[in-house]
């Protein structure tokens, strides 16, 4: 019988192996106080960007902070921050690549000959790699934000029941659609009886250089709705810059002067002070 379940899962028809997670332990050198999930329920909504920035925005608050990029067939942090392979290790573990700034990363293609090359891997095989990235890199972080791959499938599930995960961000997108697939990532997180922290919607407006004027790109933004619908906070709403694109685009995401993300960052830093 599993913590959340109220009868005996052995004798049950039901699938009840996601409700007893069988969270793993770190690296024995490793420093991990609190890890967040990065989640979207779908692709495309700028989900490693929240996570590259979040990291980038807990270093400015003065916290030790690292990226664990789970998303193994679409790895795109270490091009976000500009850094590359191939990370090393003494053989019982590894260490993460360090940006100029300080965040300590670990994706597979700073595992890769070539990171271009394509990660041809089944479900379980990619799961493994999470967990490598869990088990055998040597973190000394505050803040671990975990980008994970779109959806609801193996990833996901491996890292809500492997990773201690003390709150997930979720990313969303203006367009009505993104409603439902919101529904899907809060109604995961609530299985799995993981926290959320609350809502970042990206993309959310773009603004005019000529009169300052907030311009909705995709049309009325929903987020307000989906977060009063599930009762979560609403912690930023991240604008199209393309200063932001530019410098993401040239590997020099630190070097970005804007804040968007600063309310996300103040809820994220909440969860240490209230240990203290």
């Amino acid at each position: 019988m599993s913590e959340e379940c109220t009868h005996d899962c052995s004798t049950c028809s039901a699938n009840c192996d996601h409700r007893a997670p069988q969270h793993e332990a770190p690296h024995p050198r490793s420093r991990i106080r609190k890890v967040i999930g990065v989640v979207s329920g779908k692709g495309g909504v700028g989900k490693s960007m929240t996570s590259a920035m979040m990291a980038v925005a807990m270093r400015r608050l003065g916290y030790k902070a690292g990226v664990l990029d789970a998303d193994i067939t679409g790895p795109s942090i270490p091009r976000l921050f500009g850094v590359r392979g191939p990370a090393t290790g003494d053989g019982e573990s590894i260490d993460p690549i360090t940006s100029r700034t300080g965040v300590q990363i670990m994706s597979i293609n700073l595992l890769l000959d070539d990171p271009e090359a394509p990660v041809v891997w089944r479900g379980p095989v990619i799961a493994g790699a999470v967990k490598q990235f869990w088990q055998d890199v040597v973190w000394d972080v505050d803040f671990l934000f975990v980008d994970m791959p779109p959806g609801t499938g193996d990833v996901p599930l491996t890292v809500f029941q492997t990773l201690p995960v003390d709150g997930i961000l979720i990313v969303s997108s203006p367009q009505e659609l993104v409603g439902m697939i919101v529904g899907k990532a809060v109604q995961m997180a609530k299985m799995m009886n993981v926290p959320i922290l609350g809502l970042v919607e990206n993309m959310s407006y773009a603004v005019c250089p000529d009169c300052g004027r907030h311009i909705a790109v995709f049309g009325d933004s929903h987020v307000d709705e989906i977060a009063a619908k599930y009762e979560l906070p609403v912690l930023a709403k991240m604008p199209i810059d393309p200063e932001l694109s530019k410098e993401a685009d040239a590997g020099m995401i630190e070097m970005y002067a804007g804040t968007p993300l600063e309310g996300a960052a103040q809820a994220v830093a909440k969860l240490l002070k209230a240990d203290t």
